[in-house]
């Protein structure tokens, strides 16, 4: 885990979109676990706050394509 600080302006998505370069259901669930109090800060971020950034693959494995004639 590492911590990072906010940018004015940062929601939780752009946050985990740019450090991890995902921002899934999955990984919004593992920051929301280690940042218990992060809701409090409100949708958008102030500058400067510590947001600690789990560790995951930065790719989500991708999904196989359904086609309609399978």
């Amino acid at each position: 885990m590492r911590r990072v600080r906010s940018i004015a302006g940062d929601s939780v998505n752009l946050l985990l979109y740019r450090e991890v370069g995902r921002c899934d259901d999955a990984v919004e669930e593992a920051l929301w676990r280690l940042n218990p109090l992060l809701a409090e800060k409100g949708p958008v971020l102030p500058a400067g706050v510590w947001v600690i950034v789990p560790e995951i693959e930065s790719r989500p494995v991708a999904a196989t394509p359904v086609s309609a004639w399978d």
